[in-house]
């Protein structure tokens, strides 16, 4: 047998009534916890199991054009990527056939495009080719020196303005850039140009920290180009195949 002590005012129903809604309001708070301890165990595994994103941005070269077997060296990256590693390597190929690097500025822009940058663990840029012919008239014919040096300019203003424009939208994502490589490989002068242009696209990114250059020039010399390309510029299915080779080659995805 107990006795209740009442407060003045209080009756035993209302002191009865407060153990019970303190029971109440325990049991709510231990079933609430349970419940935050269980999303935030679940939000932990599916960060472990999370898929990574690739964005790749560029022209024909990265649209995979000539290949008659898939979508080019990226096509080759994902199956690779995923047979060999334990997370899923999922693939946004923005690259649009003809490009320049001043097209991919206007892509950046583009909220299609931009809002896949945030959510990117890494990026691809191969850009280059475009700018370096158009600017000699559309063909690699007759080099015009002064015409090339003044394209060169505004290409590297526009590589730096794209660095740029990743950095501020994602910090952290590793940019993977690809050098141009001479789609005439037995044409000295035209060795010279691209020999020129990847230094200067070195020069551009020495600095910075997240960025891999990643050759591919030395990939096609001394090799017969009915074997790996489709058209006087564009690889086929094995030059292709080489490119990737060359990217897992540099990089350690992980």
């Amino acid at each position: 047998m107990f006795h209740v002590l009442l407060l003045p005012g209080k009756t035993v129903e209302t002191v009865m009534e407060g153990t019970h809604n303190m029971k109440k309001n325990t049991a709510l708070a231990i079933f609430i916890l349970i419940i935050i301890s269980i999303l935030a165990a679940f939000s932990l595994f599916d960060k472990e199991k999370e898929d990574k994103l690739v964005v790749a941005l560029g022209d024909s070269l990265t649209y995979g054009y000539g290949d008659e077997n898939g979508s080019g060296y990226i096509d080759t990256l994902k199956t690779r990527l995923n047979k060999q590693n334990s997370e899923d390597y999922n693939f946004a190929n923005e690259a649009i056939y003809g490009l320049e690097s001043s097209g991919i500025l206007t892509q950046l822009s583009n909220i299609m495009v931009s809002s896949k940058l945030n959510d990117a663990d890494y990026f691809i840029l191969f850009i280059g080719t475009n700018d370096l012919i158009n600017s000699n008239g559309g063909n690699l014919k007759n080099l015009q020196h002064g015409k090339i040096e003044r394209g060169q300019e505004v290409y590297l203003q526009n590589l730096r303005a794209i660095i740029d424009t990743l950095r501020e939208r994602n910090n952290e994502a590793p940019i993977l850039l690809l050098g141009m490589y001479n789609p005439y490989p037995y044409s000295e002068r035209i060795e010279f140009l691209i020999h020129e242009w990847n230094n200067e696209i070195i020069n551009t990114i020495k600095e910075e920290k997240q960025i891999v250059f990643i050759p591919t020039n030395d990939l096609f010399k001394g090799k017969g180009k009915q074997e790996y390309f489709s058209d006087s510029l564009h690889l086929n299915d094995k030059g292709y195949n080489l490119i990737a080779d060359r990217i897992l080659e540099k990089y350690k995805f992980n």
